[in-house]
């Protein structure tokens, strides 16, 4: 009796089967005309296979197949985070402003910034928090785009020979490098007052006469939680600590350094979550539940960017290491040490307590507190 014909629809009924069909996902997400939704699919079947035939450590794995079962859920996660980093590049294309008029030198050195690579992490975990509570649409994208140029405008500055004084960054010359000390501070200037402009795109149009659009008052709370983030009682006000903290004298205690990686790194990661999770309509107390995860991560986050300042490649990097150690900068890891921090870079809060699909986005906050670059 002839075998039964396996139909794409079958689950594997074995470990073997299971391996086999991750490999022919991992193929899908390395091809390079997939869409982005048939990325989404794949790496989303891909999870779910690894879930289901790897449980736990007490799985046996066959013969030839232990580095395949380690390596298969990283190299799904980073399959699926090329393509979406992607995406958000494209749209930041979209909304970058046009090079020309007496102020073109400015919005060429905006430009330069903002498209000068990196993680896009934080537009990719506000939309990832928006999808985790049910949010479609394009309402979002205004956001995205805008905590980005927050995000770079910080860097811009952070550059400047009067802040840290670096000259490259993601491997390439900085803004100031390139433009000059006094348009490094425009550019700045320019991509945070932009941000704004595009997050106001959010607002739906309004016609005389007609109901207010019920999407208002959810753009509008975001838009408060972008400023306030960004502002002196978040990023801005963790800046003004740290610059502070150079010239103290007495040693900086954990509580200082707590409050400068919560303000000037853990509030714009608080801003994307929040964000996406309030564009979405989640409730107050799942907004809050979100604010301290994002706290958590931030910490997190910031702990490792410490460390690899201390042990990191700078090729890898894109930026010179050691940077702190030369300006006499106090961190979390000069005062706690190495191994100390590893381990409160690893407390990070898992958002299994949220109902919606989030495989991905709990990978990503994975990704954030373990990478080397």
């Amino acid at each position: 009796m002839a075998g039964k014909k396996k139909t794409e629809a079958q689950e594997p009924q074995s470990l073997e089967e299971n391996f086999s069909a991750v490999e022919e996902l991992i193929g899908q997400l390395e091809a390079e005309d997939i869409s982005l939704e048939e990325a989404f699919t794949a790496y989303s079947k891909g999870m779910k296979l690894r879930n289901r035939w790897i449980p736990s450590k007490h799985t046996s794995i066959p013969a030839g197949r232990g580095r395949l079962a380690s390596d298969m859920e990283e190299t799904l996660f980073r399959q699926e985070l090329q393509k979406r980093t992607a995406a958000i590049e494209e749209l930041l294309k979209e909304y970058l402003p046009a090079e020309e008029g007496y102020q073109k030198t400015v919005i060429e050195a905006m430009n330069y910034s903002l498209m000068a690579g990196g993680k896009r992490l934080r537009p990719m975990l506000m939309q990832e928090t928006y999808k985790m509570f049910g949010g479609d649409g394009d309402i979002i994208e205004p956001f995205m785009v805008a905590i980005e140029m927050i995000h770079t405008y910080s860097l811009v500055h952070d550059d400047l020979p009067a802040m840290d004084n670096d000259e490259y960054r993601r491997g390439r010359k900085t803004t100031w490098s390139v433009y000059g000390d006094g348009m490094g501070v425009l550019a700045g200037d320019g991509l945070l007052n932009y941000a704004f402009e595009t997050a106001f795109r959010a607002f739906p149009a309004c016609t005389s006469g007609e109901p207010v659009d019920p999407n208002y008052p959810r753009v509008a709370a975001a838009l408060n939680i972008l400023a306030r983030k960004a502002g002196i009682y978040g990023m801005i006000g963790g800046q003004n600590a740290d610059i502070e903290a150079e010239k103290q004298a007495e040693p900086l205690t954990t509580e200082q350094i707590l409050f400068i990686h919560a303000n000037k790194t853990a509030a714009l990661i608080q801003s994307a979550m929040t964000i996406g999770a309030t564009l979405a309509g989640a409730t107050d107390e799942e907004i809050a539940a979100l604010e301290l995860c994002a706290y958590n991560v931030g910490i997190a986050f910031q702990i490792q960017d410490d460390i690899l300042d201390v042990i990191g490649d700078s090729k890898e990097l894109g930026k010179a290491t050691g940077s702190d150690a030369q300006n006499h900068k106090q961190t979390y890891v000069t005062l706690h040490g190495l191994e100390e921090s590893v381990r409160e870079g690893e407390a990070v809060a898992i958002l299994d307590s949220f109902s919606g699909e989030h495989e991905f986005l709990k990978e990503l906050l994975l990704h954030l507190v373990h990478r080397t670059k």
